[in-house]
């Protein structure tokens, strides 16, 4: 059986408890690397601290296992394990460098080769080996410095088994953002180990199909997920690298995928220099988008409009709004979040949807994908899009019409959708205005239909925890503070309440924060409910 032979997940896990899985895997493992592409992204040493104390945090989640393996947590998502098994956090002891964190970082790694000796389980996924294989490749010279031979002959010996398993299993991988994960990672295994041009290719082919498949002609990532498209960015920019100091070519659909997604990156970025949350997707740190987009080397300011992802950027001096104007393709996992916008001041975050859990399935991450978790318009506290058990459109989806204007009086959106037509008869219009200075924000959301007479509707404006609102003795306004700054939120047309929200936009628990709730009944033909956000001294 030749290693460059894709063959079926289901056949790999057929064989992968018999010793002819071990024969075919282990056969001919290298005595040396061709060459050791670096991981060139940054670590951090205080994360390493931490693993070095026992404690692994990742999804959200935390294990101890002090002075002990990590390999079998119990009780964490599967998206801990991933992470845990993807060795991505290789990078952090490298950062701390010196013999104390390598002698552990190895010790760990020792500890992984040989207590899995099968190909079974989550460790095994496409994308989590590819993770793991880009990790231990990446990484390979620290770890091996002053090793004993046993180990720098174990480690070769895994990267080259890994190499092979992801290779065979290419083909069978999920569809989406883990299979340019894997395309990345046999593109960095073809140039790191011996007489591997077949796998080399093959990982180019596999970037080259998915480039075309995943990432849309303005940028924007298949998923509409801005921290999937970041780690996309993040993995073609390794393979890139990686070409680069290999003296090999680099293909033009590489080239051109990374000056098509940083740009759409761009545009998700918030005034603190974190990104939107849409559609499962992450604040991110600053830094780590900046490096990102440096490695990148692609010009291009952030777009207003991303048309083919569906979103839309109204930026004026310091205040970022940021509107979801689209819905997924057919089979891509989303939320119900038509019209929902988040908007930042300055370095501030002041309007926000509340994130997603990275624990599959569950109430919890229902909730977390329904319209009312975002900043947008409910009625009957109905999704607007309905959406399967894995987060898939059940049905068609929703007609959603733009307008866009842009003068010296401010800049002006206009969308409207049909998702209540169906069940209501409604449908929702929202405007959206900043004036020419970012003090004045404006909105107006109208439901229009007869037919929906006295349906319940919500306006919905999910607060960043750091923004702390009372509403004045009247109830028709808002006052938000932050950080020095003062916002008046009036409205009419609708009742306005304050209730507790949650926010997940952060690798760590749900923070307890605050909603603006402005609520009613449809009365005839339509119902209008204004809005307007303005700076107080």
């Amino acid at each position: 059986m030749s290693a460059d032979v894709a063959l079926p997940r289901a056949l790999v896990a057929a064989v992968a408890t018999t010793p002819v899985y071990r024969w075919l895997i282990d056969r001919h493992p290298p005595h040396a690397l061709a060459a050791t592409p670096a991981d060139p992204w940054p670590g951090d040493a205080a994360e390493a601290d931490q693993i070095f104390q026992g404690r692994f945090r990742f999804a959200g989640e935390e294990v101890r296992a002090p002075n002990q393996p990590p390999w079998h947590p119990r009780d964490v998502g599967p998206a801990f394990i991933a992470r845990l098994e993807g060795m991505a956090w290789l990078r952090h002891f490298a950062a701390a460098g010196g013999d104390t964190a390598r002698r552990h970082a190895r010790g760990l790694v020792g500890s992984w080769i040989s207590l899995h000796p099968q190909a079974t389980g989550i460790a095994f996924a496409a994308p989590v080996v590819a993770r793991r294989l880009m990790a231990f490749i990446g990484h390979f010279h620290f770890l091996v410095e002053d090793a004993e031979e046993g180990f720098v002959l174990a480690l070769l010996r895994s990267i080259n088994a890994q190499a092979r398993l992801l290779r065979w299993t290419s083909s069978a991988a999920e569809p989406g953002a883990g299979r340019i994960a894997v395309g990345s990672a046999l593109v960095i295994a073809g140039i790191a180990l011996p007489d591997s041009g077949p796998m080399l290719r093959s990982g180019l082919a596999l970037l080259e199909r998915e480039i075309a498949a995943q990432i849309l002609t303005d940028g924007t990532h298949v998923s509409r997920n801005p921290s999937l498209h970041l780690a996309v960015l993040r993995d073609l920019v390794a393979a890139r690298e990686a070409l680069i100091g290999a003296a090999q070519d680099v293909p033009e659909v590489l080239r051109n995928g990374i000056d098509r997604l940083a740009p759409a990156i761009r545009f998700f970025r918030h005034g603190d220099g974190g990104l939107a949350l849409f559609h499962g997707g992450k604040e991110a740190t600053a830094a780590e988008i900046e490096v990102a987009l440096g490695k990148a080397d692609a010009a291009g300011k952030a777009p207003a409009s991303l048309p083919y992802g569906g979103f839309e950027r109204l930026a004026v001096k310091r205040t970022i709004a940021i509107m979801d104007t689209g819905t997924a393709a057919p089979g891509i996992a989303a939320h119900a979040s038509p019209l929902a916008f988040e908007l930042s001041i300055g370095r501030h975050r002041v309007i926000v949807n509340c994130g997603a859990s990275e624990r599959v399935g569950g109430d919890w991450n229902r909730a977390l994908r329904a319209t009312a978790a975002h900043s947008t318009l409910t009625v009957e506290d109905a999704a607007s899009i309905e959406l399967d058990a894995e987060g898939r459109q059940a049905g068609a989806p929703p007609n959603i019409a733009l307008e866009r204007n842009e003068s010296a009086g401010g800049l002006w959106l206009e969308a409207r959708h049909d998702g209540y037509l169906a069940r209501f008869g409604l449908l929702h219009h929202r405007r959206l205005y900043v004036d020419p200075d970012g003090d004045d924000i404006r909105g107006e959301d109208r439901l229009i239909g007869a037919a929906g007479a006295g349906k319940r509707f919500a306006v919905r404006f999910h607060l960043h925890p750091g923004v702390h609102a009372q509403r004045t003795a009247d109830g028709r306004a808002a006052l938000l503070r932050l950080d020095g700054m003062g916002f008046r939120l009036r409205i009419s047309g609708a009742e306005l309440g304050l209730e507790e929200s949650v926010y997940l936009g952060q690798n760590g628990p749900p923070r307890r924060t605050e909603q603006l709730v402005l609520s009613g009944r449809t009365d005839g033909e339509e119902t209008v409910v204004k809005w307007a956000l303005r700076k107080e001294a």
